[in-house]
Formats: structure tokens, sequence, C-alpha cells
């Protein structure tokens, strides 16, 4: 989204695209504020059937013709027109089509394509706001054509801002009675974003405490394993010193070897499904992740290094006689 800020209703701290509610006057508000460029955004799930009977479901998100949300300039120019995500092209939603949307009966008319947008894993499709609004507050039932757009309520979602450096948003908010984020501080506002993030990084915490457990338990075996031959070279004069680099050394090659594997094969499965799932990967975020794996995977290796500092060269001694 091509916007700074968004400023919402002030009494919602959360789920504010389901909640938040802004009127006219904090639209006209921000616009006379200096260094900012506002523009109206509403946000509403929904679904519709095209004329050919295909069902989808699409995030509606109404927006200015001609501002710097609107995706396709030109495009929705005309009421009752729509800009679908490719995702729902993907799905049978063509230019050209009609879109009906279930239980109002409001049609529109697929008049371009955009990126793959999608807003809680639900394809985007952007539609004038006054188009937004007949959606949003016409009641179920009533007649599509009955509905005038004066008599809707002069409210959206939120107001989207292209805000210049040291502009004083908080004294707007003062002022104008709305609650303004950045729009990465917005995105838990999202359906299911919070819930989801909980879940990925719980699992990412648990992978990082498993890896240190499984490199430590297989280099606990390997060292049990290789007790004579590291008694033989401490019976041959090699050093305590020597022994912990060699070993530490060994494990070192081991986990960068699975980690470059292991970001090989991640990359290689994005690539086959990044068409296909939301997947994203960094070239920073895998530098750090897979330093952070080795690290740890060390520390795990670093609990077997006691067997190796202790080893008895009479052990090997004994054997021999």
């Amino acid at each position: 989204m091509p916007a700074t800020h968004l400023a919402f209703a002030p009494g919602t701290s959360t789920d504010q695209f389901a909640r938040s509610l802004v009127d006219d006057t904090a639209l006209d508000g921000w616009r006379a504020r200096p260094g900012v460029r506002a523009t109206p955004l509403g946000t509403t799930i929904t679904r519709g059937t095209t004329g050919s009977g295909v069902e989808v479901d699409f995030a509606a998100f109404g927006v200015e013709p001609g501002s710097f949300l609107d995706p396709a300039p030109g495009s929705l120019e005309r009421p009752d027109t729509v800009v679908v995500s490719r995702r729902l092209a993907d799905q049978g939603v063509r230019p050209g089509d009609t879109l009906t949307v279930d239980r109002l009966g409001i049609t529109l008319t697929v008049t371009g394509t955009t990126a793959r947008s999608s807003y809680g894993h639900v394809a985007a499709a952007y539609l004038p706001i006054a188009t937004w609004q007949r959606i949003r507050f016409t009641a179920p039932g009533a007649p599509a054509s009955g509905t005038s757009v004066d008599r809707l309520p002069g409210q959206y979602t939120a107001v989207a801002l292209q805000a210049d450096p040291g502009v004083d948003l908080a004294a707007a908010d003062r002022d104008l009675r709305t609650r303004t984020l950045t729009v990465e501080a917005a995105y838990p506002a999202a359906p299911g974003y919070t819930g989801e993030r909980v879940t990925m990084t719980s699992i990412q915490a648990f992978l990082y405490v498993i890896a240190p457990l499984v490199v430590g338990a297989f280099f606990a075996v390997w060292t049990v394993q290789r007790q004579p031959e590291l008694a033989l070279l401490r019976a041959m004069g090699a050093s305590r010193r020597r022994l912990l680099a060699h070993t530490l050394g060994q494990a070192a090659v081991v986990v960068t070897a699975g980690a470059l594997a292991g970001a090989a094969l991640a990359g290689a499965v994005g690539l086959l499904v990044g068409s296909k799932v939301p997947f994203s990967l960094p070239a920073t975020a895998l530098a750090a992740t897979m330093a952070s794996v080795i690290l740890t995977a060390l520390a795990g290796a670093a609990v077997t290094l006691r067997r190796v500092a202790t080893v008895d060269p009479m052990t090997m001694l004994g054997a021999g006689r």
C-alpha cells in the first residue's frame, strides 16, 4: 500500500480494519493539514458470483479513483467498476466479466487486474469508494438500485496518509479525533495476523531449541564412538586444546554444510510454491537465520567437549597391552 500512515477511529485499539469508522470531517481535516496527502480507504470482506457462475471471496478495498491508492488509474472512473487481484483472475474472474455481490445484488464490472494482492488470505479487489460504501452500509435484501449514495453515511474504514517527515501527526490526532498508525504498525489490525505471527514465532523458537539438542545428541554419540581414537591422539602427545579445536572444527563443518543444504532446499521449495502460497525469503533474513542456527547448533555440540577434554590416554595404552 503506497501510504506511510493510516488514521483510524480513536476508540479502536484492535481489529481496526473491521471496527473503525472515520467520517468526512476527519478526512477533510487531514486533507487540510500541510505536508500530508490524504485519501479515504474502505475495507471489507465479501463474496460474489460472476456472470458465468464462478463464486469467489474477495476483500473489497474502496479507494478514491485517481488517488495514490488507485492501483490502476483510469479503471475505476465509472461507478460500480472493480479492478481485481491476479489471484481472482486465476479463479476465473476476467476483465469484462460482471461480479454480483451476494445478498446485496450490487453488480460490478471488472475493468482490469492488478498484482497478486490479498488481505487476510483473501484476494483483494479495488473499487470506487462510493461503491464500497454501498457494499458496507446497504442492508442485505435492500434493492441494489434503490440505495442512493447521498443517503449512505459519509464514513470510511480509515484515512490513508502520505506524510512528509517531521509532520506532527500526534497533534493532528488530537485535533481531528483519530488514531494514526504507520502501515507496519497496522499489520496486527488485519484478520488473523497476530494469531499467525504467534504460531510462526513459536515454531521458530522451538526450532532453535531443537537444533542444539539434535546436534548435541549427534556429536555426543560421535564422541563416544571416537573415544579410542581420541585416547590414541592424547597418548601420541596431542594437547587437549588441539583436540577441542579439532572437534569444534568438525562440528562447524557439519553444521554449516547442513545449514547451507537446508537454505538451498528452502529456496528450491520457494521457487516451486511461491506463486501458490505467501512465500518470502529475503537474503538478509536467510543469512541471519543460518547464522543463528549454526551458533545454537555449535552450542549444542560444545556440550560434548567435556568428554573430549577429559579423555584418558591410558585407556588406549591399556587396550594395547
